[in-house]
């Protein structure tokens, strides 16, 4: 048959109404909905019958009918289920952003449950029984943390840059290196960031190397701040040369220009003690003279999505009433989410236990290695086909935080016989809870360090279930 005779086989839309399953799915979810998806359907069978992607036996009426009303049907259950869904983290990434970078503990999610529940305090003072800020649940904490006078915080980091600009330097000039003009994702850049804001951008020094001269001979009568952006997610190496926070503070000290620093990925710990490269803390940066830090709640600080400003009290009122901070605002779950996070800092130790991303950070190689054992034996026990065995592997920070840090892990390694890597990776991923898993060497590699001690017995009843399949 030609092209023309094949499209006259396809059914009618009216025709596919008045089959009993259509007029079901039409009565429970209506009309127009299940209108929609038949025509989306019927559109990608004629593309694929043009295109010569159907076998010609198959071209047939009755044929196209049953396909149409399956793929009907199908799509149609898919709209209640959930698009967003828990997922088991197997790539050794603890900081994914694709999946959500830091998870939360017990008590951050009590937080966020406590918050939904009924009314709430947001913004009301129930000591004085009138409007309160809803800042005020969490700003005595984050300053008894990171020992800064005053801090507010907005709905990411990029918007806390925004804002921070927007209220000390709009329509002045903001001094920044040439080797921190960072692309912070998702294609965001400093430069479009401060453009937006208002401020504008007065490069200075060069990309791998910029001195304190270089600000120096960089400030006018225009210039409303230094701009220090920490390299958060990449690494200059080689012939290179910063210009640190003391040496800034210092000459804006002298010119009375205040110093802004972009910390990025937010650490409120000593993350040598598990043998990673020192990062700067918040308080840290806050006692070198920094006026206005600010930093990501997701990442290793381990908190929900927000962008946290902490600094000096005259700089963080001016922020606060700015117009820009009602668009930006925290809602009431990470309000209450962020608060308990911080509290959670209120003994290191207590942190390392109740931070999920730090407690990640901290586990052992011994307790790696006996988690990717113990479930390795469990499928090798239930004869999942496939060769199953444990490697040595490594993890990564992730999320834009510790570019080129390294932890030791293990890894359970699939060479599965009936499939391809690539087709069992995609089985995985439509698990009841999917499994995110990565692949090399046209195997399938599940790392132990971002599979939690909780997450141990459902992630292999979950694994064991699809292997087993096959």
């Amino acid at each position: 048959m030609n092209k023309n005779e094949i499209l006259r086989q396809l059914p009618k839309v009216d025709h596919l109404l008045q089959k009993p399953e259509t007029e079901e799915l039409c009565r429970l979810y209506g009309k127009d909905r299940i209108l929609g998806i038949l025509r989306e359907e019927l559109d990608n069978l004629r593309n694929e019958l043009l295109a010569g992607k159907t076998a010609e036996h198959t071209q047939q009426t009755e044929v196209f009918i049953s396909r149409l009303l399956r793929q009907t049907v199908e799509r149609t259950k898919a709209l209640e289920e959930p698009s967003y869904r828990r997922v088991f983290n197997a790539t050794g990434i603890l900081l994914h952003t694709n999946l959500g970078r830091a998870p939360l503990g017990k008590h951050q999610m009590e937080a966020a449950i406590q918050s939904m529940r009924g009314f709430s305090n947001l913004e009301y003072s129930l000591s004085e029984g009138k409007r309160g800020k809803r800042q005020a649940h969490y700003a005595d904490v984050i300053c008894q943390i990171t020992g800064a006078e005053a801090a507010v915080a907005v709905n990411n980091n990029a918007a806390a840059v925004t804002l921070i600009l927007a209220a000390m330097a709009h329509k002045k000039e903001v001094i920044v290196s040439r080797g921190e003009l960072i692309e912070i994702g998702g294609h965001f850049r400093i430069p479009e960031v401060m453009e937006q804001s208002g401020a504008v951008l007065r490069e200075t020094g060069c990309t791998n190397r910029t001195r304190i001269s270089d600000y120096e001979h960089a400030a006018t009568e225009e210039t409303a701040a230094f701009l220090k952006v920490h390299t958060s997610n990449y690494k200059i190496v080689g012939f290179t040369e910063e210009t640190s926070v003391d040496e800034l503070s210092a000459l804006g000290k002298r010119y009375g220009i205040p110093v802004i620093v972009d910390l990025g990925s937010g650490v409120l710990v000593n993350l040598e003690k598990y043998r990673l490269v020192h990062e700067p803390t918040v308080g840290e940066i806050l006692q070198k003279g920094a006026d206005v830090v600010c930093f990501s709640g997701d990442k290793l600080l381990g908190g929900p999505q927000a962008g946290i400003i902490v600094g000096k009290k005259e700089y963080i009122q001016k922020i606060e009433q700015h117009p820009l901070m009602r668009a930006l605002r925290l809602d009431k779950c990470t309000t209450a989410v962020l608060e308990a996070t911080f509290r959670e800092y209120f003994h290191e130790e207590q942190a390392w236990e109740n931070i999920p991303v730090l407690k990640m950070i901290a586990r052992t190689k011994e307790e790696l290695l006996d988690q990717a054992e113990e479930i390795s034996r469990e499928l090798n026990s239930c004869s999942c086909s496939g060769k199953i065995e444990v490697t040595e592997s490594s993890a990564v920070i992730g999320g834009g935080s510790l570019p080129g840090e390294i932890m030791p892990d293990y890894a359970i390694e699939i060479s599965p016989e009936k499939e391809t890597a690539q087709q069992l990776a995609d089985r995985l991923r439509l698990c009841s809870v999917p499994i995110v898993s990565h692949i090399k060497n046209d195997r399938v590699l599940l790392q132990m360090r971002t599979v939690s001690e909780g997450e141990k017995r459902e992630f292999a009843e979950v694994l064991r279930e699809a292997l087993c399949k096959k």
